[in-house]
């Protein structure tokens, strides 16, 4: 049993490495927010901060030999303008790292350029540099730079007791798409690039970063990001089952709820987990509404420790669920 314990510790996790840099480095000295929050946040002059994130897709984890390059280039932009918009933050610039292997046909890297500067467009930002590589398998790295505001930075760290839990769009989509290829059926090509399809809620992220005590997009799954949340802000937070905005598709009577809740928690649905004053709701609701987005209650936090999921007026600890960067490989 030791040994066992002593092993695991060995290997490498995402989680268990955020916890080691808090430790080892602690609070950033001149950012606004702390490690493993969405973004950094650097103060440039008055109110104004700086926001930064990066994010890797990987042929084979992220996307498939066969994906266009063009979908790639977009999802990667689109994951990071996910980040910023959980910051409330506004897109400038994107840096694009290559990393190809030798004799790569040249229209791939162009491609990924052109999907890259297409979707940060949509929000007035563009690819203004990068770096090239060789690799042995296609990667692309995007880092994006964006503007906010420093009394508008709602981090992790900022849930409150008796707020109340809201989450833009739908809980499962990346689940769904992921279940259909993994479900051993035909697939049409549309279903295989639907994990590459990221509607980032910068537009949304803008509004909420007004009122919200605490935000961050699910890109994880909104269980993952909800222990985030809790730890992060040393509360309870409870998600309610029955409130989740379910994506179509999900709420199949033939389906285990185990299996229901695996594909709900899988991650890849780039919606924004919001803290937010009961009193804001309604306001936020008819400002999302406007932008066609809907916008959920689906859940509280309360004084003490945990994340929680209420199923039929029950509490039972919430799954630890969510994308895995070293254990969810495309299948």
């Amino acid at each position: 049993m030791a040994r066992d314990a002593r092993r695991s510790e060995a290997v490498f996790s995402e989680r268990g490495f955020h916890d080691w840099l808090a430790r080892r480095l602690g609070r950033p000295k001149h950012s606004l927010l702390p490690l493993g929050d969405d973004t950094a946040a650097v103060r440039v002059g008055g109110r104004r901060v700086a926001l930064l994130t990066t994010d890797a897709f990987v042929e084979g984890t992220h996307f498939w030999k066969e994906s266009p390059p063009r979908a790639v280039g977009a999802a990667v932009a689109a994951a990071s303008l996910s980040d910023l918009a959980a910051k409330g933050g506004e897109p400038v610039g994107l840096l694009l790292d290559l990393l190809l292997p030798a004799r790569v046909a040249r229209a791939w890297p162009r491609n990924i350029v052109l999907g890259a500067e297409a979707e940060a467009a949509r929000f007035g930002a563009h690819v203004i540099g990068g770096d090239t590589k060789q690799s042995p398998i296609r990667s692309v790295v995007g880092t994006m730079l964006g503007w906010g505001e420093a009394s508008r930075l709602p981090a992790r760290s900022g849930a409150r007791p008796k707020d109340l839990l809201v989450t833009t769009g739908t809980v499962g989509r990346g689940g769904l798409a992921a279940a259909r290829l993994r479900g051993g059926q035909r697939t049409t090509e549309a279903e295989r690039h639907d994990l590459l399809r990221i509607q980032p809620r910068v537009r949304e992220g803008s509004l909420l970063a007004k009122v919200a005590h605490a935000m961050i997009d699910t890109s994880d799954g909104i269980a993952e990001a909800g222990h985030l949340l809790s730890e992060a802000s040393h509360c309870r937070l409870i998600l309610r089952a029955e409130s989740l905005p379910l994506e179509p598709g999900l709420r199949r009577p033939n389906r285990s709820e185990v299996a229901l809740w695996d594909a709900a928690f899988y991650g890849g649905d780039y919606e924004l987990l919001a803290s937010v004053a009961p009193s804001s709701v309604p306001q936020l609701r008819r400002g999302l509404a406007a932008l066609g987005t809907p916008l959920t209650v689906v859940g509280t936090v309360a004084r003490g420790r945990g994340a929680y999921l209420e199923v039929n007026g029950r509490l039972q600890p919430l799954p630890h669920a969510g994308w895995d960067p070293f254990g969810s490989p495309l299948g």
